[in-house]
């Protein structure tokens, strides 16, 4: 069923564009389905769930591999699933109501949606380190694709690509992690691992591999910027991906490691140090912000980096108070985000400097702003509120020593941060600014019931759930157990007396309302903070380095230049496997060198020729002593008692003389004389190292055979079998009859295309030339004297062939 489900995504996905054509914007209630129909399923499976089962299934995808699909819904998948579409949902109504004109592009972006989506939604439920990957991977296309679904603004396609770049190279940090802990774990299976986790060895380079795939996800610091540029995508995105989507997706990878590996050395240090150094810059950014979407978008920052503290920790406690953030954050953030894509709609601005008196043009909006900004915030009676307590009393709790007390702090002081900016989103927004004019305000006209309803759905949650929070508890408690067996469940309750926690959130509403107050004094502050070098200007200095070192290599190695060609290929070919052969087990026992006084003398020949070909001037020459190289070859085999080889050698060798020559005909006469200074000696050490390359490869290669060779049984079956004594016409014919038709259709294919060659340049060569013959148009009809002419002659134009 949870397959099928996938499909239902998939299917909705393909089928939306025509959906769009005929439907208009009605296609996202449509597309609703796919997300619906999930969270009707876990709604319905949820009691079974809750009460510990897991619901499993399979798809045999790689076998072969070991790679299966594997799809588990546990309780923690279940409150991940709640999030991921059931959020999801509310997100498809509300997209109907922000498009409101007709557009071309709506079935592609429905489309995009819906497989963000399902993308999302594979992940929390794959059981597989390798399916959970695919889906990891879908997710940052499909996001890269919705985030720069206006792609006529050059602000949306940078956006996106920063968003693609940035969690694509954690994507491939995170496939190196999860392999090193699969290859250390015997197995991919996610639950596996979690239950047994190996420890030593390589795995603490794999979790500090998965750790930099799950900041880059989450945006935490320095890789936070994609985020805040991620605001180029229309709000219904930003509502599903700053909530429940992708920016989870590294919260969800740490919860699920977390229990399993928190003890390792460097994972406490390092996820709680990066998430309250990203919980205070989200926050503190937040505070300067005039837009009110950026302003939302680094607060994500910055509960991202709560949410990456909690649950990074490890502990049972930790690990509770974080499932109970999540639910919370999801669902006032996705309103929060509603709310400025309403006001926006309605306002046509997000800019708080230019909206005043809101609150009276549009009060049901502004209500659910007030009471879902206050459950950010962490004002009674919210979820937020209940969670945020729970936090506090996490880390109040410690138990991983001064690491905690550390946590505690940032913690606090993030979420005074927190209170001021909430309190700032909603002055910002529908507060009455006195004194200043010519700002959007009670004109404004109120949007209508269904733009609305999905916004109200989810303040009503934050509200109910705060003030009963029981239908929640199970969600969370038992989400906390599937996560870590240790935990003891304990109720999610509105109040627990007079405890430290408590205290310390009343200095954060304190402290908070300090701040907000003196929100002037604030800006001025930052204001004057110099403006220091950032990851964003990191990230720009890093595009702008591999451009540059991009376009100056191919200007090196894609200069047009046959000779650096061949230079870079022959050198790569000297440099990677001679480095091998060097640290290898060295040279094996040499052969004699010679078994008879005639192959001395054929091999001084061979040699001779050779050298002859290298400093020949002329290519005819050069072609002839190469052909007497190939003889002389050929003369070898007979002398070692291979007359077939011999035979097959001289007739190959006739056969390239005489193509040789054909396309000769159509070349000059000599080869190109110019040269620069260091040119030869750097062409001589090149081939003189080819050369010392291939005698060491072929005689290593040849002693390094530990098994009985092959031609053993050619020799045992070529008479019995085939009924020919000609081993190598046996071969050719019978063992090898497919390689060798496949050998002559190449050969049949290279022949018509070096008769095609021939026959197109000979046309061009009949053409009559506008200034009358050159001296490489005469080819090798040409005096000596004239190459020698031709030779001395300055170059200029295009290259020669063969140069």
């Amino acid at each position: 069923m949870l397959f099928a489900l996938l499909g239902l995504h998939a299917a909705l996905a393909v089928g939306a564009p025509p959906l769009a054509r005929r439907w208009g914007r009605g296609v996202f209630l449509a597309c609703a389905l796919a997300p619906g129909a999930m969270s009707v399923y876990a709604a319905v499976q949820a009691p079974a769930v809750l009460a510990g089962e897991e619901i499993r299934t399979t798809l045999a995808w790689a076998p072969s591999l070991g790679v299966t699909g594997d799809l588990r819904l546990d309780a923690f998948g279940l409150l991940m699933v709640a999030l991921v579409s059931g959020i999801g949902t509310l997100v498809f109504v509300y997209a109907f109501g922000y498009f409101s004109a007709p557009r071309a592009d709506l079935g592609k972006f429905a489309a995009t949606l819906t497989a963000f989506a399902g993308s999302m939604l594979g992940l929390v439920l794959a059981d597989n380190l390798l399916f959970l990957f695919v889906f990891w991977e879908l997710t940052s296309i499909t996001s890269y694709l919705l985030i720069g679904f206006e792609d006529r603004k050059a602000e949306a396609r940078d956006a996106a690509m920063q968003a693609l770049l940035t969690t694509g190279i954690g994507g491939l940090a995170l496939l190196g992690g999860l392999v090193i802990i699969g290859e250390a774990a015997g197995t991919y299976s996610l639950s596996a691992v979690l239950a047994d986790p190996p420890t030593g060895g390589a795995v603490p380079a794999g979790l500090v591999l998965c750790l930099l795939g799950a900041f880059t996800k989450s945006a935490q610091v320095p890789f936070h910027t994609w985020l805040p540029g991620a605001m180029a995508a229309p709000t219904p995105v930003s509502a599903y991906l700053h909530s429940a989507t992708m920016v989870k997706a590294g919260i969800y990878l740490v919860a699920r490691f977390a229990p399993a590996f928190a003890s390792e050395p460097g994972w406490r240090p390092l996820v709680i140090t990066v998430g309250i150094a990203t919980m205070l810059v989200g926050a503190w950014r937040a505070l300067r912000q005039h837009d009110l979407k950026l302003l939302l978008a680094y607060g994500t920052v910055s509960q991202l980096g709560f949410l990456m503290v909690l649950f990074g920790v490890g502990t049972p406690k930790a690990t509770f108070a974080g499932a109970a953030l999540l639910l919370a954050h999801g669902i006032f953030k996705a309103a929060l985000f509603m709310i400025v894509g309403i006001v926006d709609h309605e306002a046509h601005t997000r800019d708080l400097r230019q909206l005043s008196g809101l609150r009276r043009a549009m009060p049901a909006t502004f209500a659910v702003a007030a009471v879902t900004a206050a459950s950010m915030a962490g004002l009674p009676p919210l979820l937020g509120f209940i969670s945020k307590e729970a936090a506090f009393e996490a880390l109040v709790r410690g138990g991983v020593g001064p690491l905690g007390m550390l946590a505690l702090i940032g913690a606090v002081v993030g979420s005074v941060l927190t209170f001021a900016y909430s309190a700032r989103f909603v002055w910002g927004a529908f507060g009455h600014k006195r004194g200043e004019t010519g700002l959007v305000g009670p004109a404004v006209h109120a949007p209508p019931w269904y733009f609305l309803a999905p916004v109200l759905v989810l303040g009503a949650l934050t509200l109910v759930l705060g003030l009963v929070p029981a239908p929640a508890d199970p969600l969370v408690n038992q989400g906390a157990v599937s996560l870590d067996p240790a935990w003891s469940p304990e109720a999610l309750a509105l109040w627990h007396g007079v405890t430290m926690a408590l205290w310390l959130s009343v200095v954060v509403v304190g402290a908070g309302a300090a701040l907000f107050a003196a929100r002037r004094t604030v800006e001025r502050v930052q204001a004057l903070v110099p403006a220091l070098p950032g990851a964003k200007e990191a990230y720009e200095s890093s595009v702008r380095g591999v451009l540059w070192t991009a376009k100056r290599l191919t200007a090196v190695m894609q200069n047009g230049s046959l000779p650096i060609y061949l230079s870079v290929i022959t050198v790569t070919v000297v440099v990677l496997p001679g480095a091998a052969l060097l640290a290898g087990n060295g040279m094996p026992e040499l052969p004699a060198l010679a078994a008879h006084p005639m192959q001395v003398a054929v091999a001084a020949l061979v040699i001779i020729a050779g050298l002859g070909a290298a400093r020949s001037r002329r290519r005819f020459s050069a072609v002839l002593l190469l052909g007497a190289v190939g003889y002389g070859v050929a003369v070898l085999f007979v002398i070692q008692g291979a007359p077939d080889l011999a035979l097959t050698q001289l007739l190959v060798e006739t056969l390239t003389i005489v193509i040789f020559v054909l396309v000769l005909r159509h070349l000059p006469a000599r080869f190109d004389t110019a040269r620069v200074s260091f040119s030869r000696p750097l062409r001589a050490a090149i081939a003189v190292g080819v050369g010392v390359f291939v005698f060491a490869f072929a005689l290593v290669a040849g002693g390094a055979r530990t098994a009985d060779p092959v031609s053993d049984e050619y020799l045992a079956r070529s008479l019995s079998e085939a009924q020919g004594r000609n081993v190598v016409n046996v071969i050719l014919v019978d063992f090898r009859s497919l390689d060798t038709l496949g050998e002559i259709v190449v050969l049949v294919v290279a022949a018509l295309g070096i008769t095609a060659l021939v026959s197109a340049t000979r046309a061009v060569g009949d053409r009559p030339p506008l200034d009358g013959p050159s001296a490489s148009d005469r080819g090798d009809a040409a005096s000596p004297e004239a190459d020698e002419q031709e030779a001395a002659a300055p170059r200029a134009g295009a290259r020669e062939p063969g140069r």
